[in-house]
């Protein structure tokens, strides 16, 4: 009995919540099951300080005093000090100083709300002509006191690399709690840390937004994260806009891909760099993909999936 007791498997627990603006899949292998309520609570937190549609955030409380430091939490300052530096490796692609130009584009509330165009005079709404993004040139960062100094006229949104980020921070917290194995999916930001319930790498199903048959990840230790102009994509008029944007005209980009998915070491990196290859394109997307010792894969407008160098090492 004893030796049946030490070669079970550990126990798995799961949890679907609503986190982030997304639904969440938490699985815990091993563990206390209470460790779950800790993710959901760690979360919640998260979003309270970063959400830009909570106007007690961090982040709104910073959007709306440039020109002076705002100190910030710690965890607050680690993701826009990564937001910042992911802007200057990707050229600019990434870019956390869009909230201008989503609000323009009517991305100014919640996207349930956004969906559902119950925004007051939404009908008689005028938009102006987009504008390119200001950029984090002139963003200050004091990490000695975690103040952030932003310029005027500059507004941060922390959506996706946030979910990156949360997904890390929350999957690296449960290992620490006692769990062998966790895995932490917000909506498609997905972080994979220690033993899957399997025992061998957990398997992640490719978000596939053309059903072209993406298939499936094997992934040991890392973070995944699809960027797709089908996931957030609403009217404006007439006009079929997403919240992807173009940083360089302020518009929703349009690149002949329907989304792109990346394999990274972190989930916040991933979802860096499956933004900026959506917005470089296919084939500049690809070398920033690559130089930056990551993979992944595009799918195209026209349903034809492009699979990068490396990912036949993440395929079952």
């Amino acid at each position: 009995m004893a030796s049946d007791a030490a070669t079970a498997p550990p126990p798995v627990h799961e949890a679907r919540v609503r986190a982030m603006g997304a639904d969440a899949h938490l699985v815990l292998v091993g563990g206390d099951p209470v460790l779950l309520d800790d993710a959901r609570a760690h979360l919640e937190l998260l979003e309270a300080r970063w959400s830009r549609f909570r106007q007690s955030s961090e982040l709104c409380r910073l959007d709306a005093h440039p020109g002076r430091p705002v100190v910030v939490s710690r965890d607050t300052f680690a993701v826009i000090a990564r937001a910042v530096d992911a802007w200057w490796r990707t050229g600019g692609r990434f870019d956390p100083t869009v909230l201008p130009a989503l609000c323009n584009i009517g991305y100014d509330r919640d996207f349930a709300s956004v969906l559902a165009g119950t925004g007051p005079g939404e009908r008689a709404r005028a938009f102006d002509a987009p504008r390119p993004t200001p950029g984090c040139a002139g963003v200050v960062l004091d990490a000695t006191v975690c103040a952030v100094t932003l310029p005027e006229g500059v507004q941060l949104d922390l959506g996706g690399i946030g979910k990156g980020y949360a997904a890390d921070l929350v999957a690296s917290a449960l290992l620490a709690a006692g769990a062998v194995g966790a895995c932490v999916n917000l909506g498609g930001d997905l972080r994979c840390v220690g033993r899957s319930p399997d025992a061998d790498a957990w398997t992640v199903t490719v978000d596939d937004p053309l059903g072209t048959g993406t298939g499936s990840l094997v992934v040991a230790d890392g973070g995944v994260a699809t960027s797709s102009r089908l996931r957030r994509a609403w009217k404006q008029g007439d006009e079929s806009v997403h919240h992807l944007i173009e940083p360089a005209t302020g518009a929703s980009a349009r690149t002949g891909l329907a989304s792109v998915t990346v394999v990274a070491g972190e989930s916040w990196w991933a979802e860096v760099l499956a933004k900026a290859a959506f917005v470089a394109g296919p084939v500049v997307g690809a070398d920033l993909i690559c130089d930056s010792g990551a993979t992944g894969l595009f799918v195209h407008d026209d349903g034809r999936v492009q699979e990068l160098a490396g990912l036949d090492r993440f395929r079952p």
